[in-house]
């Protein structure tokens, strides 16, 4: 089981090497799993029992199943929350450089990344492509390349001696990808577009490419590793891995309690888009499943979020960083997140349930807080509990290189967080 779950995830991570291509994919599983589409611009006709699923942007999903008859008010909702996005390089709107006789693109960074694993890796590009058709309409579509295009070279240490001491990498001067020689003048990237939309959507010809937002990334597949199998490493593990958790909970659950899952976009940079977590997509949402402000109001006060977001592991070669009586281990379960300062959303109670939950999936339970001299990042826990005044406990799957172009879990604990945000999905009561 545990193998055919790893593989299963290590499909998901492959085809998912942006938002855009993660949100496709969790929106075909559900499709493929009875849930049905509805569009925010047309009435929605919801039925008791029913399981639905809605985009946004093309980048951000909820999907929901109302659960067995009887007001949703009363009941409360089961909520899963993960994203969709992860640090990467962004293509720039007019990327082309032409450098001693070798053809690159322009990038930003997007998010808090790790940026010396990205050099010598082998480097493919996908995305969201926007452009005109002949009949004068626009219309997008993704492509994705799937094959090593592009390279960011190390300097030679020969030309580079404090290397190893620390030397700052800039991001506008030494992240520009190599993707093929000029020496017999430039490529124009809009008609490289073109062509692939035409490789990948035959009915896509003679368009006319506007825009785009394309990310590279590393085409190294998901693996399991170590000698005897004890870790998983992928890119976008943060937080995929949480968003196929989410799924898989949602799918594997007996369907007769109301449950919600959002993955949205944008985290990495704040969450302040028409997308992400601290937009209005949730609330308009919820405001369709419940128009009555009293009921809707009675809804969230019975429900509960799971923020699942990955942990950061203790590690062996670092341990300092971690406080000393809080260090998460791989393959030990998931972490409850705590922190006083609310860059995390858990509360006594709302972190007791999760443990009561863990026990009795017989799925161990671990907690993480921050060192008291050292900053704490956050998740869409505290901007979703704020917007909604949802109860909330933070958790995640424990990690290495978080951020990093490649991250590392434990193998085991993929199907821990699997379990338990299953149990939670059938949870009859909630706090």
């Amino acid at each position: 089981m545990q193998d055919r779950q790893l593989q299963d995830l290590a499909d998901f991570i492959a085809s998912s090497p942006t938002p855009f291509h993660a949100t496709t994919t969790l929106r075909e599983r559900l499709l493929a799993a009875g849930f049905k589409a509805l569009d925010e611009r047309a009435n929605w006709q919801l039925k008791a029992g029913g399981r639905y699923l809605v985009t946004r942007n093309d980048s951000s999903i909820i999907a929901f199943q109302l659960g067995a008859e009887g007001a949703l008010a009363s009941r409360g909702l089961r909520l899963i929350g993960a994203h969709t996005d992860s640090p990467c390089l962004r293509v720039k709107p007019q990327p082309e450089k032409d450098q001693q006789g070798l053809w690159q693109l322009g990038v930003e960074i997007y998010g808090g990344a790790l940026l010396a694993p990205w050099f010598d890796r082998d480097l493919s590009l996908a995305g969201r492509v926007t452009f005109r058709r002949n009949d004068g309409k626009l219309d997008s579509r993704l492509i994705d390349f799937k094959r090593p295009v592009a390279v960011i070279p190390n300097l030679a240490i020969h030309l580079n001696r404090g290397v190893n001491d620390g030397q700052p990498i800039n991001p506008q001067t030494d992240m520009p990808p190599v993707l093929a020689h000029s020496l017999d003048g430039g490529r124009d990237l809009r008609a490289l577009l073109a062509a692939q939309l035409h490789k990948q959507h035959p009915e896509c010809t003679e368009v006319e490419v506007l825009d785009y937002e394309l990310s590279f990334y590393d085409t190294q597949p998901p693996a399991q590793i170590g000698l005897d199998g004890d870790f998983f490493s992928a890119a976008r593990l943060d937080n995929l891995l949480s968003c196929h958790a989410g799924l898989q909970a949602l799918l594997n659950s007996d369907g007769q309690q109301p449950c919600l899952l959002v993955c949205t976009d944008h985290e990495e940079i704040g969450s302040s888009s028409c997308c992400g977590a601290d937009g209005p997509f949730l609330e308009d949402v919820l405001r369709r499943l419940v128009p009555d402000d009293a009921e809707r109001i009675q809804l969230i006060q019975r429900s509960l979020l799971v923020s699942a977001d990955n942990a950061h592991a203790v590690h062996p070669n670092f341990a300092m960083k971690h406080d000393e009586n809080h260090g998460p281990k791989l393959n030990a379960g998931p972490v409850i997140k705590i922190n006083s300062n609310q860059r995390y959303a858990t509360n006594s109670e709302t972190s007791a349930f999760f443990r009561q939950l863990c026990a009795s999936a017989s799925v161990p339970v671990q907690a993480f807080v921050v060192r008291s001299d050292m900053g704490c990042g956050s998740t869409i826990g505290p901007i979703t509990a704020s917007r909604l005044g949802v109860r909330t406990v933070d958790i995640g799957a424990p990690t290495f290189a978080m951020h990093s172009i490649r991250e590392l879990a434990g193998s085991r604990d993929p199907g821990y967080l699997i379990t338990v945000l299953t149990a939670f999905c059938n949870s009859a009561q909630l706090i």
